[in-house]
């Protein structure tokens, strides 16, 4: 097959949500209609004892969330799919940001109860920062849910986008009898309960035919006026706005019941983006480009229990990737060959021979990689927009079993690897520092170190209001880190960090020295290797 047809048959997507909107469950029933699974999981249901492919984590099935990025391909209507399943929990927020600079368009989950929630408009901003092509689901339409105009008006006002619904909701909750179709005018009835694919999908003629009052009765009626008002309201559907993140296209229906999950995989499908361009810090990366680059956008330690093997996931942004073929460490200026790199569902993965743009796929690792590090033919570049920022949380890490020392520093460096949390090291006490978003991911630190590495631990709180990375002219630099030595902290590359105990304090040391910089994301550290 022809490199530009692999590359348009390539569709790679986030799916984002706020915690608990039915993201998980989503991403199950995409993997269903795709034949990757046969039975989905459910995420907390006592009854069906499966777990799902996405939540693979012990820590994930016990808590029923999502807290690392899941990576999952499955073919689908003759296109290769590039799913990637993100934590919706705040905590973990980070993870996701960094996932959406590796994806060319999004799935946004919301719960037709809750609406629009505070993550939702978060995640939301990182898509219109980068323009990215969004569809929104509204799920959970089995239950008595906001009135569907209400939720347009909602999603308009707190996304701050243009909204299109492409299906439109026949009631819900008790009395939901499904969704009419206004991209193709086709009827979809509601069966509750499906735990299989199923296709009740009946072709009519527009909201006039006469079959709807035989299925629908007086909801006919009902379904007529909405749909005069939502056409009355609305131009028709510019996919060209779509692309360019202008309009997000809206659907409507219910996960968990596999209602209305074909019909957006279908169009999202048809409409979807290929594979875009990806800039760096020397020019923009076309995916038609012939030479290979791509950039580590996430590190998973110990995948596989069994083996403890550490993978950095690589978003492919031009060329073909090939198995043992040599590529360009750009960042450590040497070349590696890669001899079983994989594709993954969830945990389960395959060894694949080549990839192409738009495919992510796993790289074991022995330590080589950061997040952000690229690979190139031997060119020099490095692709930007995925920056590490000051974490809102600290707390010293404390051994409680000294025996098992080797074990909590393997740990602790292999699962801040990651990026779910950073290191600092203190050097008066040797007092090692984690700084997170939030307190759940210490939570899941504990129990990883503990059941993934054997190390038990503790997390004691530490007054420090935000970790600042700092550079600047060297006798300033020495006579600050003296005057704050309490305060002076490394992180795991080695550059000097101020850990400062409150904004007041924070602010007064930006004024007392001003040759001294003084950074909130590491973006800083690729310019000083561009300096280098």
């Amino acid at each position: 097959m022809d490199y530009t047809d692999e590359i348009s048959k390539r569709r790679t997507f986030a799916i984002i949500s706020h915690p608990d909107a039915g993201k998980t469950t989503l991403t199950e029933k995409f993997l269903l209609f795709g034949g990757a699974i046969q039975v989905a999981g459910a995420v907390k249901s006592n009854k069906i004892r499966k777990s799902t492919a996405s939540d693979f984590m012990d820590i994930e099935r016990q808590r029923g969330i999502s807290v690392a990025t899941s990576v999952m391909g499955f073919d689908y209507n003759g296109l290769k799919i590039n799913l990637l399943d993100t934590p919706g929990h705040k905590d973990f927020s980070e993870d996701t940001y960094r996932t959406l600079t590796a994806v060319d368009s999004v799935i946004l989950v919301v719960d037709c109860v809750k609406g629009v929630e505070e993550q939702t408009e978060k995640l939301m901003q990182v898509c219109r920062m980068r323009s990215t092509p969004v569809i929104i689901f509204v799920n959970k339409l089995d239950r008595e849910g906001k009135n569907p105009f209400e939720l347009l008006h909602e999603l308009e006002a707190k996304l701050n986008i243009r909204v299109q619904p492409l299906s439109w909701p026949i009631s819900m909750g008790t009395s939901f009898k499904g969704v009419y179709n206004l991209y193709n005018h086709s009827l979809y009835l509601f069966r509750p309960g499906g735990v299989t694919v199923a296709d009740d999908v009946l072709a009519i003629n527009g909201v006039t035919d006469p079959v709807l009052e035989q299925q629908l009765g007086d909801y006919a009626v009902q379904l007529r006026e909405d749909v005069d008002l939502v056409e009355g309201t609305h131009n028709p559907f510019d996919v060209n706005e779509y692309l360019r993140g202008e309009l997000a296209p809206v659907f409507f229906g219910s996960a968990i019941n596999n209602f209305g999950v074909k019909e957006l995989l279908d169009t999202f499908t048809a409409i979807a983006p290929v594979p875009g361009g990806r800039p760096t810090d020397v020019r923009l990366v076309k995916p038609g480009e012939k030479d290979f680059t791509g950039f580590v956008f996430k590190i998973h330690a110990n995948l596989d229990p069994r083996h403890r093997d550490r993978i950095a996931f690589i978003r492919v942004c031009s060329g073909k990737f090939e198995r043992n073929k040599m590529f360009h460490h750009v960042r450590m200026g040497k070349n590696i060959r890669f001899t079983s790199p994989a594709s993954f569902l969830g945990a389960r993965k395959s060894i694949v021979d080549e990839a192409f743009p738009g495919d992510v796929i796993g790289l074991y690792d022995t330590g080589n990689f950061k997040i952000g590090d690229t690979l190139t033919e031997g060119e020099k570049l490095m692709f930007q927009g995925i920056p590490t920022f000051s974490p809102e949380v600290f707390k010293e890490l404390v051994n409680v079993d000294p025996g098992k020392s080797k074990q909590l520093a393997k740990g602790i460096e292999q699962l801040t690897d990651e990026g779910v949390a950073q290191l600092f090291t203190q050097q008066q006490g040797n007092r090692r520092i984690v700084g997170t978003v939030g307190q759940l991911q210490f939570d899941v630190l504990q129990y990883r170190l503990e059941h993934e590495y054997g190390a038990k631990c503790r997390f004691e709180s530490m007054a420090i209001y935000k970790a600042c990375w700092i550079t600047g002219d060297k006798t300033e630099m020495e006579k600050f880190c003296r005057f704050k030595s309490e305060r002076i902290a490394t992180d795991k590359d080695g550059n000097i960090v101020f850990l400062a105990e409150s904004e007041w304090v924070l602010r007064n040391m930006i004024e007392a020295y001003p040759d001294v910089k003084f950074h909130f994301t590491s973006e800083f550290k690729r310019e000083m290797q561009q300096v280098k």
